[in-house]
């Protein structure tokens, strides 16, 4: 059952990339001549005006083919009034961007949703003080509640390791709840490096405590929610766009790319997890898609972007032969990538297994 929403899901976030690029392109009057979910043999196939509307048999990407533009082959245009080649590259630029925009959306439109629902939090209780910590020097205990970080109010844990990193004394004022009493702690926090996501060395202030498992859950009026849908979607996009960049400077290995399979495996385990958890990822796999495919790699959105920032800036079109050989170049990166991916899937599956 995991797998099949996986694959709903997938289906879903192409389907609505793609509807991007189709109401851009009939915006502009481009007669979009196929809309595919999915690749291969085509199971169903439906005419509705210009556009056949197909589900195909491998359900692992998308695509919308417009009259004058074709990924396989850049050399074949069309110079009738409703082709794709005769709109000017602004035009073009926003329909190619009207995909990825539609992944942003459909991530935003789910932070949203999550915040009506109640994003998971901890309450602000102590479980552990780590021995010789400052915590622990300051006799702070198990169930001890905190109130406040430098007078800043705190209603949730994620709050307090936030306001210690972010303070510029040297000294945090802490206000504990312990029972019926309240207290008031002077601590000097210790700075501690660690790795991040992206195995660099990065230096935090810690006390020494760890939550205690008491889950709540925060909702966030309307303008709120609006706000922690934008910021949770540019968080994402900055997350996945570093991600990118670590992984072509080196810093993070070939082996952590992972493929299509460790996206049906993760989907499927968020969704066995609630329907909080499936949004959560939802949105993630929605933004990912969106800022790769706004990588300037020739056959993917970012690359015609690019061939059309150079016609508008030049004033003439790319070479289109220039165009079929960079277009295959990608084409072949793609496919290099996508393998990579499955064969580092295989590869963790065999290890773990």
């Amino acid at each position: 059952m995991g797998t099949v929403i996986s694959l709903i899901v997938l289906s879903i976030l192409i389907f609505f990339h793609e509807l991007g690029h189709f109401i851009a392109a009939r915006f502009f009057g481009v007669k979009v001549e196929v809309f595919s979910i999915g690749f291969g043999k085509r199971l169903f196939t439906k005419t509705i005006g210009d556009t056949q509307w197909s589900i195909s048999a491998i359900p692992l990407g998308g695509y919308v083919r417009m009259k004058g533009q074709d990924d396989k082959d850049p050399t074949k245009v069309s110079y009738d009034t409703d082709s794709y080649t005769t709109k000017t590259p602004i035009q073009k630029i926003i329909i190619l961007l009207a995909g990825p925009f539609a992944n942003f959306l459909m991530a935003f439109l789910l932070y949203f949703a999550i915040s009506q629902m109640g994003v998971p939090r901890l309450m602000p209780y102590i479980d552990e003080v780590t021995k010789d910590f400052p915590a622990y020097n300051a006799k702070l205990q198990k169930e001890d509640k905190i109130l406040s970080v430098d007078n800043h109010a705190i209603k949730y844990w994620y709050q307090v390791g936030k306001l210690i990193n972010d303070s510029t004394d040297d000294i945090i004022k802490l206000k504990i709840q312990r029972k019926n009493n309240i207290l008031l702690k002077d601590i000097k926090p210790k700075l501690f490096t660690e790795k991040n996501i992206f195995g660099e060395k990065i230096t935090r202030k810690i006390i020494g405590i760890t939550p205690m498992i008491k889950p709540t859950y925060e909702k966030f009026g309307f303008i709120d929610g609006l706000k922690y849908a934008y910021d949770e979607t540019l968080n994402a996009s900055m997350m996945i766009f570093k991600s990118v960049q670590q992984m072509i400077s080196g810093a993070v290995g070939a082996d952590k790319i992972g493929g299509i399979i460790s996206i049906v495996d993760i989907t499927a385990k968020a969704s066995q997890n609630g329907i909080l958890a499936l949004f959560f990822f939802t949105a993630l796999i929605s933004v990912n898609l969106g800022v790769l495919n706004l990588l300037p790699i020739p056959a993917l959105d970012g690359g015609h972007i690019m061939f059309n920032l150079y016609e508008l800036i030049s004033g003439k079109k790319a070479n289109d032969k220039v165009m079929y050989y960079l277009t295959m170049i990608g084409w072949s990166l793609l496919l290099w990538l996508m393998l990579l991916g499955v064969y580092n899937d295989i590869n963790r599956i065999i290890i773990g297994g």
